[in-house]
């Protein structure tokens, strides 16, 4: 298959709004409730705990299949991480949503298990630590997605896929600006629910 259209099927891939899709099922747009965010969290928020726990599958099979597509079909480190960039950047800037996408954390990880799957093993148990710790989701992701590269780095997983998680990671912290104002004034959602003032 033509290495560059992997990169734009990737891409489409990333497009695709599971967290609406699904929602639309039980009659719910995750717009339409809490932070409007398409991700997992939120579509919890607006659809249920079932649907939000579909929609992080979904999420990570968008970032995984891709890069495990080129890996399997022997494409160039080049192309892999090319295609892992673009269905993260679909998810952040869908085509199908007039580019007003998730944050990218689920679909990083599915990329990121495409590529070393022990540094997400450990990963999310720095996610875990985080939530367990102190009650937001935000922050976990926050710390699991500053860790990745680290742990790329550690693993010797190449030079090319650490700099792909070092961009992701940075998208992701500017995708979650909102989120980490709201941890500095004390008014972000835990995992219980809406911060009480």
């Amino acid at each position: 298959m033509n290495p560059y259209l992997l990169v734009i099927l990737a891409y489409l891939i990333g497009s695709v709004p599971v967290g609406i899709i699904l929602s639309r099922v039980k009659g719910a747009d995750p717009r339409n409730v809490g932070s409007g965010n398409i991700g997992a969290t939120n579509v919890m928020r607006a659809a249920g705990k079932v649907t939000g726990i579909l929609t992080l599958a979904g999420d990570v099979l968008k970032g995984l299949i891709p890069v495990v597509v080129c890996v399997r079909t022997g494409q160039p480190v080049m192309i892999v991480a090319a295609a892992g960039l673009a269905t993260f950047i679909g998810h952040l800037f869908p085509v199908f949503l007039k580019f007003r996408g998730g944050k990218g954390v689920a679909t990083a990880l599915g990329v990121c298990l495409g590529l070393a799957p022990y540094a997400v093993a450990i990963d999310i148990v720095v996610f875990i630590a985080v939530v367990l710790k102190w009650p937001y989701v935000s922050l976990g992701s926050l710390a699991a997605a500053a860790a990745m590269p680290l742990l790329f780095y550690i693993l010797h997983a190449g030079d090319l896929y650490i700099y792909l998680v070092v961009i992701m990671a940075i998208l992701i912290f500017v995708r979650h600006k909102e989120n980490i104002r709201r941890l500095f004034v004390g008014t972000e959602s835990t995992v219980r629910g809406p911060r009480k003032s």
